[in-house]
């Protein structure tokens, strides 16, 4: 029997399991959507309630399919989208709201990400997010792929905002958050969610990676999920098109990696080196 899924908590008090479901590239291609409504519906059946998507992926048709997928099981969704940096002001905000709601087809959205840093953070930005949360339009805001300095700035800009997250590509590969943005989300209770924990798909090929699955009966990607969501302050987003692939992003959270695992991942993938440009929009 699979194990209880592992927890985290947001700040403002929720609290989601530290594996989720994205769907970047989902809704693209009309002879999968099927597949992936029946993917996304297995991920809720098996406990995985987050489902992250974006206004921006496939022009609207991740939001879509997420809805199709969701469709009578609201109250069962951790609902994350993403706002484009084209719409951070207040008019335009309200606006892309609406339609990434019409599109889910849902009244609220559990945790609404500014996506990437726009060219320049204004009072408006907050100012919409806050009346957002006014009209319960969304229940909480964070940031995705903002660095420390980003973080900080936002802070500066007005005392009391409640970032809830922020989602980067986080992995064994790519580990240069754990220098700086880590750590100051740790301090601060705010857990980073890691996207791409996979590398698109380039990790499981690794030679560390199939020596330590090896020693479990798992799959190489199960051993970099089970990484990734093992890190303290850290949940993950991972993809999955096929039931089989989602059983099997389910079963990594019931692997525990032993201190020679982890020594021999350390030693396979260093922190210093993992520094690369961004592969998640």
């Amino acid at each position: 029997m699979a194990a209880a899924i592992k927890r985290t908590k947001l700040p403002l008090g929720d609290s989601i399991p530290v594996l989720g479901q994205g769907t970047w590239h989902f809704g693209e291609d009309p002879a999968r959507w099927d597949d992936e409504v029946a993917a996304l519906q297995l991920g809720l059946d098996l406990g995985l309630t987050v489902i992250d998507t974006g206004e921006m992926y496939g022009d609207g048709a991740a939001e879509d399919l997420v809805g199709d997928a969701i469709d009578g099981r609201r109250d069962d969704v951790f609902l994350v989208t993403k706002v484009s940096p084209a719409h951070f002001r207040d008019g335009e905000m309200a606006l892309a709201c609406e339609k990434s709601l019409r599109r889910l087809g849902t009244e609220w959205i559990d945790l609404y990400l500014l996506h990437s840093r726009g060219f320049q953070l204004l009072d408006e930005t907050l100012d919409a997010l806050a009346e957002l949360e006014r009209l319960e339009k969304i229940s909480s805001w964070g940031v995705s792929n903002f660095g420390v300095p980003d973080l900080r700035e936002l802070i500066q800009v007005r005392d009391g905002v409640h970032v809830q997250t922020d989602q980067v590509p986080y992995n064994l590969a790519r580990r240069d958050v754990e220098s700086d943005l880590l750590p100051w989300c740790r301090t601060r209770g705010i857990p980073v969610m890691a996207c791409s924990p996979f590398e698109q798909g380039q990790l499981p090929s690794q030679t560390g990676l199939r020596r330590v699955a090896e020693r479990h009966g798992a799959t190489p990607a199960q051993v970099a999920l089970a990484w990734v969501v093992g890190r303290e302050g850290v949940a993950a987003i991972a993809r999955a098109r096929t039931p089989e692939h989602v059983r099997e992003n389910r079963a990594a959270l019931d692997l525990r990696l032993t201190p020679d695992d982890l020594t021999d991942l350390e030693q396979a993938f260093p922190l210093l080196g993992n520094e690369r440009p961004s592969a998640h929009p």
